[in-house]
């Protein structure tokens, strides 16, 4: 089935290459900074997650949101998500390749993963993302592959493949879960402090992740014969919508804590992301872009006539999918670390090798997706036809 990846229009090549233009500008930045370390990036002894785990925990998400899909067509038998069920599992693939690149460029040095492996520590949650964030990569690949090789054969899948989509749904679940975990288990940080932490991630995520596969849907729409469908398309839209406005109120309800209680440690971090603190305003209007790009979003998604509208919908989504990237990865880290226990404000931004870098990634994730969706469409328009 992999010789459908290898067939493709003009526009379809001239893709492939600029991806592995970037990838190819990424790696050399990248063995730069394996040759003289993490250096070169902007993080410093203040800062020490940066913009590498700032896409990771986003990414998660991304990954995570493709359950959004899954639980309606196999749970209950909802057949309009039939068409974009393997889009989702797909999308999660390509996703979960991204979170492991930037944990690995993360490291400075990649040989350091094996040290969760050969000295696993059970008490740390770092051993229990990498069991989910593996666990869930191998059965989104198993699942997609072996469901659309037998839509491919116009056969049932095997038995044992519906037994591992359920198993696939707590794993979705708990990566971003065990990713929070990560964030709020550190009792320093006053910002990532809270009980509410895992939810928020789970409603961004649930936003996210399906306002991209909107996305997706309408750039396969144009350039293939596949069609998604539109009614999938809106009950997509419609998830999108209740998870964004569940996000902005989780938020709200940590801004109502921090600012009613009026502790310090919890405060300091709301004012230096939407007002500043001593001067330091670098985040201010990025927190603010972004909530008004997720508001603006919820409120046209909740109005039927503008949700409804084949134009402005997939606008709509990237407003989402862009607010939440910024409020999930650039707030979460900066809102974290900025002030520090002590109070002390060291800004960080991203050196243009680390913004390199990170763009090789995506490069690498939207790689391995075109490739996944070139294999999909294929086979699903060989099927019709």
């Amino acid at each position: 089935m992999l010789d459908i990846a290898i067939k493709g229009s003009k526009n379809y090549w001239l893709w492939i290459l600029l991806l592995l233009a970037v990838i190819g500008a990424g790696t050399i930045a990248y063995i730069d900074q394996f040759m003289n370390g993490l250096m070169i990036t902007g993080m410093s002894r203040d800062v020490t997650w940066g913009f590498y785990i700032a896409n990771f925990t986003f990414l998660v998400g991304v990954a995570a949101g493709g359950v959004m899909v899954v639980i309606p067509y196999y749970l209950h038998d909802y057949e309009r998500f039939h068409r974009i069920t393997i889009l989702g599992e797909f999308l999660a693939v390509a996703s979960l390749i991204m979170c492991l690149l930037f944990i690995i460029v993360d490291l400075g040095q990649p040989t350091r993963m094996l040290n969760v492996l050969l000295y696993p520590t059970p008490h740390s949650m770092l051993f229990y993302d990498m069991i989910v964030l593996n666990g869930y990569l191998f059965l989104n690949i198993v699942v997609g592959w072996k469901v659309l090789e037998a839509e491919r054969s116009q056969v049932e899948p095997d038995w044992w493949v519906k037994p591992l989509v359920y198993l696939s749904i707590p794993f979705a679940i708990s990566i971003h879960t065990v990713t929070a975990f990560l964030y709020c288990g550190l009792p320093g940080r006053g910002f990532w402090l809270t009980a509410i932490l895992a939810p928020r991630f789970l409603a961004s995520a649930f936003a996210a992740g399906p306002a991209f596969l909107i996305i997706l849907c309408y750039i396969i729409r144009k350039f293939t014969k596949f069609d998604p469908g539109w009614e999938a398309i809106q009950t997509l839209s419609k998830i999108v919508c209740y998870a964004i406005i569940a996000n902005i109120f989780f938020f709200l309800c940590e801004v109502f804590v921090a600012v009613y209680s009026g502790i310090p440690s919890h405060l300091s971090h709301l004012k230096y992301l939407f007002f500043g603190y001593h001067g330091h305003n670098m985040m201010v209007p990025w927190m603010w872009t972004a909530f008004i790009l997720m508001g603006l979003g919820a409120i046209f998604l909740v109005i039927p006539n503008l949700r409804n509208n084949h134009t402005l919908l997939p606008i709509t989504c990237a407003m989402i999918f862009i607010g939440a990237w910024i409020d999930k990865a650039l707030g979460m880290i900066a809102g974290g670390f900025i002030p520090s226990p002590l109070h002390h404000v060291t800004e960080y931004a991203p050196t243009g090798k680390e913004i390199l870098i990170a763009l090789a990634v995506w490069a690498t994730g939207f790689l391995v997706l075109t490739i996944l969706y070139k294999l999909a469409t294929t086979v699903k328009e060989e099927v019709r036809g």
